[in-house]
């Protein structure tokens, strides 16, 4: 064959590039468990961190155990439908930590197409079948004795998808701890939902009800338990994460509504207990 040809350019150029595809598949191939597996440890330690932060005592670094402390610390991990009922359970890991499951934000932007068909459909037939059809994640923690409840949101930013996880209180409404990350916000101005001095300004704050369960607006809010004061210069960023939380949060009402009346009412029965209890051995001692 001449080498001088166009035939052979050709032959040679479709080969070579045959070949490298070949092996930059097979590399991808071989190297897709790991960062699966990385992906996986990400996304346990933002749920951790979320949760942590309603003990200032527990603290997540690069030397932490995440999956060692995910297994110690979680109590019940499963999903929920917009009705408030349990859908199915994740592994969470008690037997062996490489069976922990948790979703991928491509689990959290199938559900959050899902919310967004439900609140722009007006028949409520079909908002019926939707609230069904969701498979909202939920996790639940004992932190040093207290239950500490974390949920995700979702929803797209200035350039790109946001997300993250929000720790809230045994009564379903007082967020205990919240982290966020997105894919492609502005340094140093719309990625700063991803830093501490942002997300921690959540602790504290607390869900409301109605249309608006919790906004991220600009101004000063400290005295205003649903809402977070957004970060200056990133008002578009601040204002889409608000609405994510807003639209996760009210579908995730039914849900917490019922697990703090549940909470609530096993309280008062312990302590209808003990004071029958308490009764009891005084009537005895007389």
């Amino acid at each position: 064959m001449n080498t001088n040809g166009n035939t052979y350019t050709v032959i040679y150029s479709t080969v070579l590039v045959i070949l490298v595809a070949a092996i930059l598949a097979f590399v991808a191939m071989s190297l897709q468990d790991k960062q699966n597996e990385n992906v996986k440890i990400e996304t346990i330690t933002k749920v951790l961190t979320a949760a942590a932060q309603s003990d200032e005592n527990v603290s997540i670094d690069e030397t932490t155990d995440v999956l060692g402390m995910y297994t110690d610390n979680i109590v019940d991990a499963f999903y929920v439908d917009g009705n408030g009922e349990v859908t199915g359970h994740m592994n969470m890991g008690k037997e062996n930590v490489k069976d922990i499951q948790v979703p991928s934000t491509s689990d959290l932007k199938k559900q959050n197409d899902i919310l967004k068909k439900i609140s722009g459909s007006k028949d409520s037939t079909g908002q019926a079948e939707l609230l069904k059809s969701l498979n909202l994640p939920v996790f639940v923690f004992d932190i040093n004795g207290k239950e500490v409840t974390v949920i995700p949101c979702y929803g797209a930013g200035l350039w790109g998808p946001i997300w993250g996880y929000v720790a809230l209180a045994s009564d379903g409404r007082t967020i205990e701890g919240a982290i966020f990350d997105h894919k492609g916000e502005t340094p140093g101005l719309g990625a700063k939902i991803a830093e501490a001095p942002f997300y921690t300004s959540f602790r504290g704050k607390a869900f409301g009800s109605g249309d608006v369960v919790f906004a991220v607006e600009k101004g000063k809010h400290e005295g205003e338990p649903e809402c977070v004061d957004a970060i200056s210069g990133a008002t578009i960023t601040s204002q889409a994460l608000g609405k994510g939380i807003n639209l996760w949060a009210k579908h995730y009402q039914p849900y917490l509504n019922k697990a703090a009346a549940e909470k609530a009412g096993t309280e008062a029965d312990a302590e209808d207990t003990a004071d029958m209890d308490a009764a009891a051995d005084a009537e005895t001692i007389k």
